[in-house]
């Protein structure tokens, strides 16, 4: 059904009666907003009797806590259904028809007994699904359900699948069928013993045994009907064939008529006893139907609630409608949601536009969804949708003329009207479609104005369509009533079906007009003979409408800017935690890493202790090791730490300053300065070691005697001067064990030299070595010129003194360190 098949209903109606069954809503506006087709709908969805009747008869209410009940069943068995999809009701029956004739002390037949096993079989995998829900509603339920285990068993050991009584129905039933049996094979048997004797030579018709009337009989030819003895049961059409019981027979065909009697005695016994134990259970097993019922009705409403992608709306605690995304359930194809607001600030909205089938499908989508509502079905329409409980709907819709009953459309919109008008009051929904038409302009507008402020009075929702300047300038002055309209593309002459509230829409009869051919001369004539005050009305709608457009897509954009911005500082978010997490593993793996390589320096410096123990050992392997310690310590990672926020700013460091290394992160105070400002002298826990000024970077509070060695990323700084100077002196203790207190530098060239004793000076201060001997030798004084020279200006050095009696006189220096 498309739009303009809904507005094709304006055609002659039967009339529908207007009472109303007690308790519910107005029956005529029921039938002109189409909720039966609902109805059918929902009754379709359902695959059990008693629960199709149960969605045939439904009826949308005016009461809250019905209505409140009706949408939670829904909500709760869609989610059942979403989360069991194979539970269901399974082969249950119709069996309330065979329960009152039990009940009525009537015998029921098999067939009905197998009805009552499969529904009691249906219940029970029910009550198990149903077991294990929490929902309240559903667990309720379960609660109806009865299994009834011991009628199932006794049904289930009476009858087999096809309903047959079984020999196990009773005790006597089995013997009772072996004594038929028994009695048939001796009646046979003597049977064919009689007609392939030599007695009915010549007298038989057919050498065959056929049943009469319940008796076995043979086909005798008439003419030899004298030399047969027996009774005649049956005679051919012809007449020349007698269907003779021989006299020997007669006896076992008695007996064995006798045997079946006693079964169908026993049979009929059977079937009165199990009626019995079915009226015994009567009144579980209608609460049992009934729940059975209901589990398919609102399986059928959760279906339909899936097949129209609905949702359960709020109940407004006033009379209040918000639908939002709102789609018609008649639509088919692509059905454009609408939005649709009415009461609070307003209590009526007048709905422009052109004639084209979208102002009524607005009417109608209001009107039946609210009926859904009131219904306990879930609405096709977005979240956030809030409908009220009304306590009546009217609508008048279509068109009224009827010839029978002589009357014009205004007479028969009229007539409608009245009836909505004795009606109309608190929390009452009324749709009116052309409100006023059908008469003179003028009239029809200012009556419609007078019904317009009447039903607002009453304190009644209204929502109406119109094609009157008139009323859009009254929607537009009267604070209770909106203005709305149904935008239309004049390119392809067919509505959007797009509802905008705050603006009436434009009639677009010119535009239309033109569009489908009508000279321009006459369309141009036409809008000329419109007042200025009209023109005037036109062109400002059509200006607001424009600002509007621009307005709303600059809203859109900004939205979708909004949600760029607000993904991008998510993904940010995301990154900055990941690149943390990168940050924290690789200190940790450092860290590993660091640890270990400094487990490898103190066992090479262990090494080259006891090889200084053990041996004599040269400058050079000395300083072989030594390089390879160094080299190692240089592999270190440096501890990572924190982005400095601001630009460094170059410091003029001066003795005394407190200073620390960013390589290794001694801290200390500045004990000298070399002449070119290049290396300082960091004196910490009576220590001094020398560093590249560039090296350097102030340091904050903490002890003046504290070596901090680096405490690794996020270690806290208040625990870091304990840990710094345990490191200090460990590492002080195995210089001390390592480092020479002499350094033999002969054969070396001056530059290799002057290198070699500044690392021998550094680890001797480090050592805290007080003298040390420099052995150069005399040669051409080249040497020891250039180290005393050296030595002079280190700041480590304290003062030096040529060699004495036994320390080598000139060839060797003495330092003070």
């Amino acid at each position: 059904m498309t739009a303009h098949d809904l507005d094709a209903a304006a055609g002659p109606r039967d009339p529908v009666p207007a009472s109303t069954a007690s308790g519910g809503l107005d029956r005529r506006s029921l039938a002109i907003l189409e909720f039966p087709l609902i109805r059918a709908r929902l009754a379709a969805a359902a695959g059990f009797p008693p629960g199709r009747r149960l969605a045939e008869a439904l009826e949308p209410s005016r009461d809250p806590v019905v209505v409140s009940r009706g949408l939670e069943e829904t909500t709760q068995m869609r989610a059942f259904v979403a989360g069991n999809p194979g539970a269901g009701i399974g082969g249950s029956k119709d069996i309330g028809p065979w329960i009152d004739r039990a009940a009525r002390g009537g015998r029921l037949d098999p067939a009905h007994f197998l009805d009552i096993a499969a529904t009691l079989e249906g219940a029970s995998r029910l009550v198990e699904a149903l077991s294990g829900d929490r929902k309240p509603i559903l667990r309720d339920l379960a609660r109806e359900i009865h299994a009834l285990p011991s009628l199932r068993s006794v049904l289930g050991r009476s009858f087999d699948p096809a309903g047959e009584l079984l020999d196990t129905a009773s005790p006597r039933l089995g013997g009772l069928r072996r004594a038929v049996r028994v009695a048939y094979e001796r009646l046979r048997s003597r049977l064919d013993q009689f007609i392939h004797s030599g007695e009915l030579a010549g007298s038989l018709q057919e050498p065959i045994i056929t049943l009469r009337g319940g008796r076995y009989v043979i086909p005798i030819r008439a003419d030899a009907r004298s030399r047969v003895k027996g009774i005649v049961h049956d005679a051919s059409g012809s007449g020349q064939t007698l269907f003779v019981e021989p006299i020997v027979a007669v006896e076992l065909g008695n007996a064995w008529r006798e045997a079946q009697l006693a079964e169908a005695a026993e049979v009929e016994r059977i079937l009165d006893e199990l009626s019995y134990l079915v009226a015994g259970q009567a009144g579980p097993l209608r609460e049992t139907l009934d729940a059975l019922a209901r589990f398919d009705f609102w399986a059928a409403k959760a279906r339909l609630a899936e097949e129209m992608d609905a949702i359960c709306a709020e109940i407004a605690d006033r009379p209040e409608i918000v639908l939002l995304g709102a789609r018609h359930p008649g639509l088919a194809g692509r059905v454009v949601p609408i939005d649709i607001r009415l009461g609070g600030e307003f209590s009526a909205l007048l709905i422009t536009g052109p004639n084209t089938g979208g102002k009524t499908v607005a009417l109608r989508t209001l009107g039946l969804l609210g009926l859904m509502h009131q219904s306990g079905l879930h609405v096709p329409a977005d979240v956030g949708t809030r409908l009220p409980v009304l306590a009546d709907v009217y609508a008048d819709i279509g068109d009224e003329q009827s010839v029978a009953q002589s009357l014009s459309t205004f007479s028969g919109h009229m007539r409608s009207i009245v009836r909505i008008v004795e009606a109309a009051g608190p929390n009452k929904l009324i749709l009116l479609d052309e409100l006023g038409a059908g008469t003179d302009p003028t009239e029809g507008s200012a009556l419609a104005q007078a019904l317009l402020d009447y039903f607002i009075r009453s304190g009644a929702l209204v929502a109406a369509t119109t094609h009157y300047a008139e009323l859009k300038l009254y929607a537009h002055t009267t604070p209770a009533a909106r203005n709305a309209s149904v935008e239309f593309d004049v390119e392809t002459l067919r509505p959007t079906f797009k509802l905008t509230i705050g603006l009436p829409g434009r009639s677009q009869a010119f535009a239309i007009a033109e569009r489908l051919g009508l000279p321009t001369p006459i369309v141009a004539d036409a809008r000329s003979r419109l007042t200025e005050e009209q023109q005037t009305f036109e062109q400002t709608l059509a200006s607001i409408k424009a600002t509007q457009a621009e307005a709303a897509e600059a809203l859109t954009a900004a939205r979708t800017a909004e949600e760029r911005a607000r993904t991008a500082q998510a993904a940010a978010e995301d990154e900055r935690r990941r690149a943390r997490r990168e940050r924290d593993e690789a200190v940790r793996t450092a860290r590993d890493e660091a640890e270990r390589m400094v487990d490898e320096i103190r066992a090479e410096v262990r090494g080259i202790r006891r090889k200084l123990e053990r041996e004599t050992v040269t400058q050079r392997s000395l300083d072989e090791d030594l390089e390879r310690a160094r080299t190692q310590l240089e592999r270190l990672p440096a501890p990572e730490r924190e982005p400095v926020r601001t630009a460094a700013v170059p410091v003029s460091w001066r003795v005394g300053m407190r200073a620390r290394s960013q390589t290794t992160g001694t801290e200390g105070r500045i004990a000298a300065l070399d002449r070119n400002g290049r290396r300082a002298t960091l004196e910490a826990g009576g220590m001094r070691i020398t560093l590249a000024v560039k090296d350097l970077e102030p340091a904050s509070g903490g002890d003046g005697d504290t070596i901090g060695l680096g405490a690794g990323v996020g270690s806290d700084s208040r625990s870091a001067p304990r840990a710094t100077s345990s490191s200090a002196s460990r590492l002080q203790l195995e210089r001390a064990r390592t480092v020479a207190s002499s350094l033999d530098l002969r054969g070396a060239t001056v530059q290799e030299a002057l290198e070699v004793l500044d690392r021998y000076l550094d680890d001797a201060a480090l050592a805290s070595l007080d003298q040390v001997t420099v052995i150069h030798g005399v040669g051409t004084g080249a040497l020891r010129d250039s180290v005393r020279d050296h030595a002079a200006a280190h700041p480590l050095v304290k003062s030096w003194r040529p060699g004495g009696h036994g320390e080598g006189g000139e060839g060797a220096t003495i330092i003070s360190l």
